[in-house]
């Protein structure tokens, strides 16, 4: 999520995404230095490295590696959590591209894509029309999994119900619980102080649209995308920090995860030993294992 407490390291997952890892692009996905503005990627084309694309007058940075090599194999896009560009995700793209067709995208405020225009929110709809034109323009007709970690997970998951025509599987790497302000609230009360405190008040900011997409996080239901398989990926411990609330922040989260399985009647919820919120940088093996997995069941499912 976004990176708006730098103090507060591992105890404010739920609002930021620290990025202490440094992870940058390997040399075999340097930018392309091409700006893709023709039809060329609509139908799957398999280019490597970064290129700038146009989406309704904005430039959009977009990574593609790998390859699709049968008709229905679908095409895996990486959606990283706020604050963080597809850089964080370059790792496990690497990991990814040797056996499938993997792309990832920076959202309008991250990474190398503009900025949203000064003054304006975006809302969970405007993330979605930009996702469905980056699509058309990256995995064209071919089936699609959508691998989101923290709040790319929850645009993902938001994402997915009403695209089922394309999106064939899920994967949620610690996925933005899905009524997040509500359940802060009830969780650390407006009398705490401290870490505490700061970590409530960045959640609610974050979620209001103080970050760098001036993106609005809405509390909301979970739809049913009927029974495409999901995976989904919970840490394993991450409010150490916050002694006086991390028992109940733990649990929030843990039932927010258990929220996001509503979204399909063929979804697994388990807890990634080992790792906390950056669970594709902790546990690279099971964040791989999940969607390969996924990514194999729905081009069978063709």
């Amino acid at each position: 999520m976004f990176r708006t407490l730098a103090k507060a390291t591992a105890a404010i997952a739920v609002v930021c995404t620290v990025a202490g890892a440094g992870l940058v692009l390997n040399e075999e996905y340097a930018n392309a230095g091409a700006d893709a503005t023709g039809p060329a990627a609509s139908a799957g084309s398999s280019f490597t490295g970064e290129k700038k694309i146009r989406v309704d007058g904005r430039t959009v940075n977009v990574s593609c590696s790998g390859r699709a090599t049968r008709r229905h194999d679908p095409v895996v896009m990486l959606m990283a959590g706020g604050g963080e560009g597809l850089d964080n995700m370059a790792a496990l793209q690497k990991s990814l591209g040797k056996t499938n067709r993997v792309c990832s995208y920076d959202r309008l405020g991250e990474g190398k894509s503009d900025k949203p225009a000064p003054g304006t929110l975006q809302t969970m709809d405007d993330a979605g029309a930009l996702l469905t034109k980056v699509l058309d323009r990256l995995a064209g007709d071919r089936p699609v999994v959508l691998a989101g970690h923290s709040l790319g997970g929850c645009i993902a998951a938001r994402y997915t119900p009403g695209h089922t025509d394309r999106v064939k599987g899920l994967v949620l790497l610690d996925a933005t619980v899905p009524h997040l302000t509500r359940d802060m609230k009830r969780t650390v009360p407006a009398t705490a102080t401290g870490l505490a405190a700061q970590l409530r008040d960045g959640a609610l900011a974050a979620n209001e649209g103080q970050n760098p997409e001036q993106f609005v996080i809405a509390d909301g239901p979970v739809r049913s995308a009927g029974r495409i398989p999901v995976q989904i990926l919970k840490h394993e411990s991450q409010y150490a920090e916050v002694p006086q609330y991390g028992p109940a922040l733990e649990e929030m989260w843990a039932a927010g995860q258990r929220e996001w399985r509503q979204i399909s009647r063929d979804s697994h919820l388990s807890t990634a030993k080992g790792s906390g919120h950056y669970i594709h940088i902790d546990r690279p093996d099971l964040a791989v294992e999940a969607v390969r997995q996924v990514t194999r069941r729905a081009a069978h499912a063709h």
